[in-house]
């Protein structure tokens, strides 16, 4: 594996042509990207609840609301999810369909990217640019993660794109167009789509500041022209908005208007304005996500920014458009109070593209290359060191293995060895190398062995497997307090009362429904039981999984009375072509 590193980067390296080096880049990029695939399910936190609901899509034929476990889900509009669907309807297999959408969305992005520093700048620093975005970890960790944000990055790269080449290179309206174009369909894939716009400040300040000589004839007083463009982003957001409230205003259904409301506004302006989880503080993006996440890039931060400044003062718009979109960006997510890693991740694109015209210069620098070096020795060093203790049998690793439910040693101590290895053989040539190698190294043994090491751990089957044994086929089980991936991989019919019910209210609401299906059980975290409904003392124990430890409860281990609940929603959801529906 590491000899097949060396050599497709020598490969690279000593390609004679540009498209020979592109042709390169994109294999790298698809043999890093696509390892795996295919070898592992859907894992917490997101993963199960998209791959639910695709696959509820093709198994109702209801593609248009979405539906989770036969509740509407209004967190997200629908697109990365009928992309799921597609491919699952596509390939028949949900562990391929799931991670596909990212992938590709990856790949389009590293295009765009390529292409960019192609036409602004050249060839070289195009393919310098999808080389540094292919090796930060963040690009690839969401190319490979089923998660929305890697497919909102490829429509805000593709609006980023579009602004570029009409305000940079050759000013043909189109491109204009075709960026609102993807804003409106970034919007309708997650709510921030629209953050290629922001573009629109600097370039304002490049224009009536700036050069004026460098803006293009074309682009002159045009008002119209200019307002016609979120006039084709609310057009592409129409192709979803219009018929869905069309649909739900003809249905008058409380569920669907609910529906409407929530993903409108509930999940919108709520969400950033006052948001309700992942609170975080002002800076939390600038100490907590880009130092790590950003690497390499963030490591050479300060000696880019002065080329960046010197450029700025030079009016030129290659690095004053991307880099001002860039700060904007990190403004408007640090604004509100609701922050994730994920959220900044569009910016990273245009991070590499802005670093590719000075990396050669940073890497002649000694001490960028050191530190470069130096960091990965002390990752590499540092996961040695633990899988050999763990191996060893050191307590406190043992204590680890056993939170976690996992033991990575063998796994680690490879990883680690591979990297200081790799780190032996390019140190004296090219010291930079350790990093793209040691990354590369790291992606691939994660894909083909950390999958399968960890499917035990981020999936309940054996929780499943564990109540199989102790009902009989098809029997209905009563979810309590759970999350996505138990209804995923479950075999049997499932009932719950609403994701978003109060636990207590979802308990009493289960005792209620095995009144009246007394064969029937509740699967549930044993430490919601207080022991007014159920008797603790006869919930059988099924085993640990997402740090809860999980019980059944039949008939036998009802109490006399309980509070009866308020009216609730009842939800079905049956797999193998059953239509889940709410009640």
């Amino acid at each position: 594996m590491m000899s097949s590193a060396v050599t497709a980067t020598k490969n690279w390296l000593n390609a004679r042509t540009d498209t020979e080096q592109l042709q390169l880049l994109m294999l790298l990029a698809l043999v890093l990207i696509c390892a795996g695939l295919g070898l592992r399910d859907p894992w917490p936190a997101d993963e199960p609840r998209f791959a639910l609901i695709a696959k509820e899509m093709v198994e109702s034929g209801d593609w248009f609301f979405p539906r989770r476990a036969g509740e509407y889900y209004a967190d997200k509009p629908p697109i990365f999810l009928w992309c799921i669907a597609f491919w699952y309807q596509i390939t028949g297999s949900l562990n391929l369909a799931f991670l596909l959408p990212s992938a590709l969305a990856a790949m389009f992005t590293l295009y765009l990217v390529v292409d960019l520093g192609r036409k602004l700048w050249n060839s070289q620093t195009g393919l310098i640019a999808g080389l540094l975005l292919v090796f930060s970890l963040q690009f690839m960790l969401q190319a490979k993660t089923a998660q929305i944000d890697a497919l909102v990055c490829g429509w805000i790269t593709l609006g980023c794109y579009g602004l570029l080449r009409f305000m940079l290179i050759d000013g043909n309206w189109r491109w204009y167009y075709l960026a609102w174009a993807a804003m409106g369909f970034g919007v309708i894939t997650k709510g921030v789509g629209f953050l290629p716009a922001l573009m629109l400040v600097p370039y304002l300040l490049y224009r009536t500041v700036g050069q004026q000589a460098a803006v293009h004839s074309a682009q002159r007083l045009n008002l119209w022209r200019w307002l016609a463009g979120p006039v084709v982003m609310l057009l592409a957001i129409c192709c979803w908005f219009v018929p869905m409230w069309w649909f739900v205003e003809h249905s008058q259904d409380p569920q669907l208007l609910a529906y409407r409301d929530n993903i409108l506004w509930h999940q919108t302006v709520t969400r950033y304005a006052n948001s309700w989880h992942h609170l975080k503080p002002f800076w939390y993006y600038l100490v907590s996500v880009i130092p790590v996440f950003w690497l390499p890039l963030s490591l050479a931060l300060p000696w880019l920014v002065p080329r960046w400044t010197l450029a700025l003062k030079q009016w030129d718009g290659r690095v004053l458009l991307p880099l001002g979109w860039i700060l904007l960006l990190l403004l408007f997510f640090s604004l509100s109070p609701g922050k994730r890693g994920v959220y900044i991740f569009p910016a990273l694109p245009m991070l590499a593209l802005i670093a590719a015209p000075y990396t050669k210069e940073v890497l002649a620098k000694r001490k960028f290359t050191g530190l470069l070096a130096a960091l990965t020795a002390l990752i590499a060093l540092a996961l040695a060191v633990s899988g050999l203790a763990g191996l060893a049998g050191l307590h406190a690793m043992q204590k680890l293995a056993d939170k976690f439910d996992v033991a990575p040693w063998s796994f680690l101590a490879v990883l680690g060895g591979a990297g200081l290895v790799l780190l032996a053989l390019s140190y004296r040539r090219r010291r930079w190398l350790s990093w793209p190698l040691f990354v590369s190294t790291l992606w691939l043994l994660y894909s083909f062995w950390g999958y399968p090491m960890l499917e035990g751990v981020k999936t309940p089957k054996h929780i499943l497997s564990s109540l199989a044994q102790q009902v009989r086929p098809g029997t209905e089980v009563v979810l309590v307090d759970f999350a996505e991936q138990f209804v995923l991989f479950s075999p049997f019919p499932i009932t719950h009362f609403g994701f978003n019910t109060p636990n207590d209210q979802q308990l009493w609401a289960a005792y209620q429904w095995q009144s009246s299906h007394p064969e029937a059980v509740v699967l549930l975290n044993f430490s919601l039981l207080d022991g007014q409904c159920y008797d603790p003392d006869k919930a059988v124990h099924l085993g640990f999984a997402h740090r809860a430890d999980w019980v059944m409860l039949d008939t036998e281990s009802r109490r006399a009375q309980c509070p009866a609940p308020a009216e609730l929603p009842v939800f079905h959801y049956k797999a193998a072509g059953a239509e889940p529906g709410a009640h």
